[in-house]
């Protein structure tokens, strides 16, 4: 009996052992600092003697030569005071987000040492969903107008699979990937397994940098495409290894599973059902394989070639 528990325990740890995660690393010790400034409740609370003092303040928002009246004019706009006030319902206080940021920064200077935080500043944009974060070394913008919620009537027009990452807990995705997208350059290759792999190389940084958010999260999928995606992994493969489309050239297949989208296009019945972007999905599940089977750090990740990535992954999608 006794022999049977030892036995028993020895299974228990080897097994707890393999489902640590690797990418949980102590970066208590690691020193952060960044300023962090609302804009977004600057510029409409200040009063008009002080706009000159705003100005000198955020001195990039503000191209030279705009003559002063074009600011005034735009503070008192009926949809920018609608939007004004929508935002500071759902961010009165935003020190959740300025926590979120310190720990990320922290990771990434953790896997990096020479990453410098940049000055963090809060801001509208009218909902310009394609420029929702934008990162310049020293600086980085967040519109929060486009994180209201994915029911905000704002969004009413907005579709359901757009709408799906208008939300707070979304912000912390996209600064992430603004950092990442600094980190590795643009893929060369044109083959569809070198696409989907340099894809899976960007989500595998988001799994380094932001450990304990779940993977749906980062996917961006409402729960029913993950489990969609997860539950047909075997079949998506399959399907790109029948169809030969693993080193094929034709761009179409970007629209079908890289681009964002409500679904992905494999011709059958049940795509509505899909997620858009599944080779994404795909070439983050190569990577992490990869990852799993050979001893290479993230920076001689980042650094390997695509292809070379997928042989020594030695890929086999998991059986449901």
């Amino acid at each position: 009996m006794q022999k049977f528990l030892a036995l028993f325990l020895i299974i228990v740890l080897f097994f707890s052992c393999k489902n640590i995660n690797k990418n949980q690393v102590d970066v208590s010790n690691i020193s952060i600092n960044f300023k962090l400034d609302r804009f977004d409740i600057d510029f409409y609370d200040v009063p008009e003697k002080q706009l000159s003092e705003l100005k000198q303040h955020y001195s990039f928002l503000f191209p030279f030569g705009v003559h002063d009246s074009v600011w005034l004019k735009k503070r008192k706009d009926k949809d920018e005071q609608d939007l004004f006030v929508e935002v500071q319902k759902k961010y009165p206080t935003i020190d959740k987000l300025k926590n979120e940021l310190t720990l990320l920064f922290k990771h990434v200077k953790y896997y990096n040492t020479k990453f410098k935080s940049p000055r963090v500043v809060t801001m509208l944009t009218n909902i310009d969903y394609d420029h929702r974060v934008v990162y310049a070394d020293s600086l980085m913008l967040i519109s929060l107008d486009a994180y209201l919620g994915k029911k905000h009537e704002f969004y009413g027009e907005y579709p359901a699979y757009i709408k799906e990452n208008n939300t707070k807990e979304r912000i912390i995705i996209d600064v992430a990937n603004s950092i990442i997208n600094k980190q590795i350059l643009t893929g060369k290759g044109r083959t569809f397994i070198h696409k989907m792999v340099y894809k899976g190389k960007k989500m595998y940084l988001l799994d380094a940098y932001l450990p304990m958010i779940n993977d749906r999260i980062k996917i961006g999928y409402n729960e029913l495409k993950y489990g969609w995606a997860k539950n047909n992994e075997e079949q998506i493969w399959q399907y790109f290894m029948e169809k030969d489309l693993l080193f094929s050239t034709d761009k179409s297949l970007d629209r079908r599973f890289l681009e964002i989208a409500p679904f992905s296009k494999f011709y059958k019945e049940e795509d509505t059902l899909s997620p858009g972007r599944i080779g994404e999905w795909i070439g983050w599940q190569i990577v992490r394989s990869f990852m799993e089977k050979n001893d290479v750090s993230l920076h001689q990740l980042i650094q390997t070639n695509e292809e070379e990535i997928f042989k020594k992954s030695n890929y086999k999608p998991r059986r449901k």
